[in-house]
């Protein structure tokens, strides 16, 4: 079939390079336009659009989809279907219309569990054991269309947001692939999702990232998880953020800790929780690299009682 594909983060990079290795024509990838990123707010491509840049297929880059100039340039491009992977933007139904197979789309759950833009962090966050991909037709509703397939991944006890993530848009990458294929030779067959079971997943947001040690510790060890590493789980110390790695389970932590005391060890750092303990990992300082939070504490010297807010 003939492809303009849309996507714009990293997670796009292994759907795009299985179409490459199809047999299917790439004409154009649609991605967000370019945007200011890192300290000194340099405007750099999508991560899609500079893999397209790499091999001479044309992007388009429209501020919205519904611009009679993108609507213009994907009619002329004639695409039989357009897969979409973390795209980052509505898909108007005058956009939608346009393939003869419409769009579908690579989202990573379990539909209709999980429907919006962050659902791996979400499972981690509420603990889910399992979570997938699936591949949907793009429809106005949000991530509302019938389901071609799906793919299952164990959520396994350490999973960051980010380790999820990067299996899933390998598998996921497979199972788009396998829905073009069958769209294309006619046997391709869309499931209507449940109406139970439906869960919602809106963007983690920076104050959704702040971990709050008055939770038990096993909630603490899923916020941080699902957090990482986007936006990045932080606390504050002093008045002043700092960001935080993953925390460890502790077995043996001696004397109870308040909610956000400190125990600074020979070999560890502890955190109080409602629960037990956690053991911190890896800390960072605005505008500092990570560091070990050993290494950390010898720094700061914690008094006897201080704790993270």
């Amino acid at each position: 079939m003939r492809l303009v594909f849309a996507g714009t983060p990293a997670v796009t990079l292994p759907a795009l390079a299985a179409i490459e290795q199809s047999g299917h024509e790439l004409v154009a990838v649609v991605t967000r336009p370019d945007a200011p990123a890192g300290r000194g707010r340099r405007m750099l491509r999508s991560p899609a659009a500079a893999w397209a840049d790499e091999r001479g297929v044309e992007v388009l880059t429209p501020a919205r989809p519904k611009e009679p100039e993108f609507l213009d340039r994907l009619r002329a491009l004639a695409p039989d279907c357009v897969p979409v992977v973390a795209y980052g933007a509505l898909v108007p139904p005058a956009a939608l219309a346009i393939p003869a197979y419409g769009w579908v789309n690579l989202h990573f759950s379990l539909l209709p569990a999980w429907r919006g833009a962050a659902p791996v962090q979400h499972a981690v966050l509420r603990g889910d054991e399992l979570t997938g991909a699936s591949v949907f037709q793009l429809e106005p509703g949000l991530d509302t269309g019938p389901v071609f397939g799906t793919v299952t991944e164990p959520i396994g006890a350490t999973d960051t947001a980010g380790e999820l993530l990067e299996r899933l848009a390998g598998s996921g990458a497979d199972l788009l692939i396998r829905v073009l294929d069958a769209i294309a030779d006619g046997t391709a067959r869309a499931v209507p999702q449940p109406a139970v079971g439906v869960s919602h997943a809106p963007k983690i947001t920076p104050a959704d990232a702040q971990v709050r040690w008055s939770e038990p510790a096993a909630a603490v060890d899923r916020r941080i998880r699902a957090c990482t590493p986007a936006p990045g789980a932080w606390t504050e110390f002093r008045g002043e953020r700092l960001k935080l790695a993953p925390v460890r389970p502790v077995t043996d932590p001696g004397e109870s800790l308040a909610p956000g005391e400190l125990r600074v060890e020979r070999e560890r750092v502890l955190v109080g929780t409602l629960t037990e303990p956690v053991g911190l990992g890896q800390v960072a300082a605005a505008g500092k690299k990570p560091m070990a939070a050993s290494e950390w504490a010898r720094g700061v010297r914690p008094a006897v009682g201080e704790g993270f807010q």
